[in-house]
């Protein structure tokens, strides 16, 4: 009997990671015990995200050549930029009109937390697959957005405002790895070639399993409205200033569209830091959740769709050059 999952999966837009994800996000809503019975189980398929992303990073690092260091550290800086000054433009706009009880629910804190945080780890995943090796290579910058950090730059908040050097070493340290061996032994830059897709199906299982549908319950509709907000303005306006700024039709800026799972913990820094965000914390944290839930679905599909459209639209004007030429050629000869 051959069930042909795989196969199932490349069929769906983004289904190498979709599938995957949803699939340990339904386990660990309706069986959160599971997966936390010990042994190789629970280190791999629970608490294997950073084992698991070091290994990509590793894999992705192998097939950039040393000619290319320039790029990933480029696009990296740019994706970076741009999420935060997005972040900013409209978390300070909402608290400057509205106060900080922001709008339909959703508090300036919820709104700067997602806006300025991404998930590397679906990032490299989607840009493995829909970029080139440049793209994956700029996680090692878009890294710094895990986390806080720049949440607390936006805000103003500078209790942490030296990034962590080596929180940033340990990121950059895999592909560094992967970047020296694929130089030195192609076969090793093959065998890595080789080993990526397993890699994204399983780091994409143990993404899933630390979320849960609950979560998106809990929040309401403001935290679908704010998971809609991530994908639009840290998805599809990122990507189409991304785009102008490099003159290239790529969707691979979109792939910075997603909620960090620990942007979750954010609203709790935050409030940590400067006491007076401390009365939002509570609700922005929920949101916040939902957020992270629901772009990690939604993203991967969103960039395969639009990744599909401008592969479709550069078809069809090849297409019409061609015509074109072909035309001219018939003047010619009559």
């Amino acid at each position: 009997m051959d069930i042909k999952v795989v196969k199932l999966m490349n069929r769906i837009p983004g289904g190498i990671m979709v599938i995957p994800l949803l699939a340990g996000a339904l386990l660990n809503t309706f069986l959160p015990g599971a997966l936390t019975i010990g042994g190789f189980t629970t280190g791999l398929l629970k608490e294997g995200t950073s084992c698991l992303m070091g290994l990509f990073l590793i894999c992705c690092g192998a097939s950039i050549s040393f000619k290319q260091v320039g790029a990933p550290l480029y696009k990296g800086a740019l994706l970076t930029v741009l999420k935060l000054i997005i972040g900013i433009a409209i978390g300070w706009g909402v608290q400057y009109m509205f106060g900080n009880e922001g709008i339909f629910g959703i508090t300036p804190v919820a709104l700067i937390a997602v806006l300025t945080n991404s998930s590397g780890s679906i990032y490299a995943t989607l840009a493995d697959r829909f970029g080139d090796s440049t793209d994956v290579g700029a996680v090692s910058v878009l890294s710094i957005n895990d986390g806080p950090f720049l949440t607390m730059v936006a805000l103003g908040a500078t209790g942490m405002s030296d990034i962590p050097f080596m929180a940033l070493l340990a990121t950059i340290l895999p592909i560094i790895i992967g970047i020296v061996w694929g130089n030195l032994d192609g076969e090793f830059r093959e065998l890595c070639s080789r080993a990526l897709p397993l890699i994204i199906i399983f780091l994409s299982f143990v993404l899933g399993a630390g979320m849960s549908f609950v979560t998106v319950i809990q929040a309401g509709a403001s935290g679908i409205v704010l998971g809609a907000v991530v994908l639009v303005f840290s998805g599809l306006l990122l990507n189409a200033l991304y785009c102008l700024i490099l003159r290239k039709k790529t969707a691979v800026g979109a792939a910075a569209g997603t909620a960090a799972g620990n942007s979750v913990a954010t609203p709790a820094a935050i409030a940590e830091a400067d006491p007076g965000f401390a009365p939002y914390a509570a609700v922005a944290t929920a949101q916040c959740s939902a957020a992270c839930v629901m772009t990690a679905i939604l993203c991967p599909v969103m960039v395969a769709l639009l990744d599909k459209r401008i592969k479709k639209k550069q078809l069809n004007v090849q297409n019409m050059k061609e015509e074109k030429i072909i035309g001219v050629k018939e003047v010619h000869e009559e």
